[in-house]
Formats: C-alpha cells, structure tokens, sequence
C-alpha cells in the first residue's frame, strides 16, 4: 500500500511543509522526535500520514507534550504497518495484557463451545451493542483527539465530517492544510 507522509512545522511566517518517509519510524515516540526536529523552537508540528484513501492520520507534537494523535478510521489503520505507528494501546482502548486476556477468553469459548457438544457460539455472544471491530479488535471509525485542530479553526465536527463515510482521507488532508493556510504547499510536495 502507497502511503504519503508530511511534516508541517508551525514558523513566524506560517507553516513549513516538507514530505517525510517512515521507513525508520517504528513507534510513536520516533516519530514525536521526528516531528519535533522539524521545529527550531517550542512551536506546534504536524504530521499527516495518509494510506492510499483509506485512512488518515495527523499527529499533533507541542514541545515536550505528549503527542495529541487523531485517526481517521482505526481499524483500517490496524490493517497498515504504519497504522501501528498512531494506535496505541491507549488510542484503540486497551490496556497492556489485554491481547493475553483476549486469548485466554477464546480459549475459553473454545472449550465451552466443544463441552457442550453442539461446536457453535451461543446467541449471547451476539451484542448488538459492542462497538464495530476491526483487526485486532481496532474500533472501526474516527479515534483519538477530535479537538486536535480546534485552536486552527477546524472544529471536532468538522474534522468527524472529513473522516465519515464516503469521505477521501486525500480530500480532507488538504482541506486541513487549506484552513492552515499551507494547501498550495501540501500539494506541491505531494
């Protein structure tokens, strides 16, 4: 899958855009010191990532802050190697272990489902209430930090609006670049 990444550093005289790889970026510390390289002082960076019109996400880094990340679709995401970057146990809502957990629960299922002889699930495991799921158990939909541009002029609607159903992840990375005032310059070095 083709993915394209950006840094954007917030300057004195707007916003700096230079196209990024991640080849070297394993976790989301790595690439919190990548973006905070990009700026010479305390100043806001953003890092947009986009995977083939899938799924976006833009990482937000203040200073010495933890990173503030919004994602677009996690469990499309969790599909993606670069997904792995942005979805931290916190973000998608677990908590260290639970994939030990999740484990053991099916194995528990397994051995109530071939003790009571029949081989299938029960209808109680049908909850129409539990959230969508993805890979690995990754919420499908909008996750993270829906406020992340507010203080930029892009509302938590508006910033849901861009990533609901039907929306090109392409489409709303410039026009959140377009509302920064640098969508001439994301698209140049795209």
């Amino acid at each position: 899958m083709a993915y394209f990444a950006a840094v954007l550093a917030r300057t004195e005289d707007g916003w700096s855009v230079n196209e990024t790889e991640l080849d070297d970026v394993e976790t989301l510390a790595d690439l919190a010191d990548l973006a905070r390289e990009a700026s010479d002082e305390e100043e806001t960076v953003l890092v947009f990532i986009e995977q083939e019109d899938a799924w976006f996400a833009v990482v937000r880094v203040d200073g010495e802050e933890d990173p503030r990340i919004f994602v677009s679709d996690g469990a499309a995401a969790a599909r993606s190697a670069y997904g792995e970057i942005v979805l931290t146990d916190e973000l998608v809502g677990r908590s260290p272990g639970d994939e030990l957990d999740d484990l053991d629960n099916l194995v528990a299922e397994l051995d109530d489902d071939s003790s009571d002889g029949s081989g299938s699930a029960s209808d109680d495991d049908d909850d129409d209430d539990s959230p969508v799921t993805g890979a690995d158990g990754v919420p499908a939909g909008p996750l993270g930090d829906t406020e992340v541009l507010t203080e930029f002029g892009i509302s938590a609607k508006a910033l849901l609006a861009m990533s609901g159903e039907g929306a090109v992840p392409g489409d709303a990375l410039s026009e959140i670049a377009e509302s920064l005032g640098c969508g001439e310059v994301l698209e140049a070095v795209r």
